[in-house]
């Protein structure tokens, strides 16, 4: 069974960084594409990023280039965000997504003073 398990959420104030973890099983990790999308409050859904396991190119939305950096680790099957100079604009629920589509359950982070 594919699984997708997200953690490392929370709350944090505008300017701190927090890093994001997603456990994948079930599926053969280092070839697949893995990306982010967050869900902020009353609003749709919003890519993030994705990374292609097997190549190590990356993508990022504008909104969160230059401070947001995704990565992953074969080794560990496992998928990172790390989220630097966060704003309250980043408050949501993050999923991690696997190419087919196939979706975690999400992590909350919060911005806030």
């Amino acid at each position: 069974e594919v699984q997708l398990v997200e953690s490392g959420g929370g709350l944090v104030q505008p300017g701190g960084s927090l890093r994001l973890s997603c456990a994948a099983s079930g599926f053969t990790f280092s070839s697949s594409a893995m990306s982010w999308v967050r869900q902020a409050p009353g609003k749709g859904l919003e890519w993030v990023s994705s990374i292609y396991s097997y190549s190590s190119n990356t993508y990022y939305a504008d909104s969160v280039k230059g401070r947001f950096t995704i990565s992953t680790d074969n080794a560990k099957n496992t998928l990172y965000l790390q989220m630097n100079s966060l704003k309250s604009e980043d408050t949501a629920v993050y999923y991690c997504a696997k190419d087919g589509g196939v979706w975690g359950q999400g992590t909350q982070v919060t911005v806030s003073s």
